[in-house]
């Protein structure tokens, strides 16, 4: 099979090498990749910020789709021809995590679904929405998930709330999404005016320019008769974290996700504590939350925003736009027919 591979940091160091197909040993399923779906972890992962220490070399991406062709010994939870998704952490399956049950992601810890052919415990799958292709169903297991958690568990939207949501990546995007299903007025960020038109496309209600308007927090005090938001799902990390605490509300909750952007100023402390903010950090989710989402999405026949699927010998090409910041929503890379 072919695959891609790490073998050393960088995307120019990226190789696509052709390896033995995996076998699937008892307990396991063998997945024909179709899809594969690109995060800003993965890119972290290639060029060696994210673990600089990593095990080289190693299968990058942790978010993939396809089918089942075959099953080891034991395997009762599917079956061949099924249509499936990895889970992002292998070991999670419910419950709340624990040092045990965050090892084992994909693209991380063990090699990733950059692959023709993966093999992944039976336990490490869930069976995907019958109305989304595999190019849909390769965005869900770290981007959706991630934004379930953080608009459903961690903000406990509910109808007449105000979620404001940071750029227009593939979290943001989910949770524009689900926040809408929910029945919640949703406030945007972003530097490019034409993504938050297309983002008003999917319920955006407002949005402003922040490289216009760099005090963006009064802009949500403004937008919210000096309340704030419920929600403030936050993917930029540092360099926005202060903004974010002006902009919520008395009791609010803060999704702490991304560390897009960095700042040499300090935390204010104050803030936290004259807001009594609830800060959760969000790390992806169990098997679980992911076969829960699974059934809103299929409820609701919610369709993923896709910005751009490339063939798969294009990996090195959908990295750099993503670098850029360029993409709106997912970026996916398909792998086989």
């Amino acid at each position: 099979m072919k695959a891609w591979r790490i073998a050393h940091f960088g995307i120019e160091n990226l190789e696509l090498v052709a390896l033995p197909d995996p076998q699937p040993q008892r307990g396991e399923v063998l997945v024909r990749v179709h899809a594969v779906s690109l995060n800003y972890r993965d890119l972290m992962v290639v060029v060696g910020r994210y673990n600089p220490k990593m095990h080289l070399p190693r299968i990058p991406s942790s978010d993939g789709a396809g089918e089942i062709v075959a099953i080891g010994e034991g395997v009762t939870r599917v079956k061949v021809g099924d249509r499936v998704a990895g889970i992002f952490m292998q070991n999670w399956i419910d419950g709340p995590a624990d040092a045990a049950k965050i090892r084992g992601a994909l693209g991380g810890d063990i090699d990733g679904m950059l692959a023709e052919y993966v093999a992944l415990s039976e336990d490490g799958v869930v069976r995907i929405p019958a109305h989304l292709s595999f190019d849909e169903a390769a965005t869900l297991p770290c981007a959706a998930v991630t934004a379930w958690n953080a608009v459903v568990r961690a903000g406990r939207v509910k109808a007449g709330d105000t979620v404001l949501m940071q750029g227009t990546g593939g979290v943001s995007v989910f949770a524009l999404q689900f926040a809408k299903l929910l029945g919640a007025r949703v406030l945007g960020i972003s530097s490019s005016d034409e993504k938050i038109e297309r983002a008003k496309h999917l319920g955006l209600d407002a949005a402003v320019n922040y490289r216009q308007h760099p005090d963006w927090d009064k802009w949500v005090l403004e937008q919210t008769s000096g309340r704030g938001a419920d929600l403030v799902v936050e993917v930029g990390g540092a360099g926005t974290f202060t903004r974010s605490l002006r902009s919520i509300r008395i009791g609010g909750v803060v999704a702490q996700i991304g560390v897009l952007s960095q700042s040499i100023e300090g935390i204010e402390i104050p803030l936290l504590l004259h807001k009594q903010v609830h800060l959760r950090g969000i790390y992806v989710g169990s098997r679980a939350d992911f076969e829960e989402m699974n059934r809103a999405i299929d409820l609701h026949q919610l369709k993923p925003a896709i910005d751009q699927a490339v063939s798969f010998g294009n990996l090195p090409d959908a990295l750099r736009r993503m670098e850029t910041g360029a993409h709106f929503g997912k970026l996916v890379v398909q792998v086989g027919g």
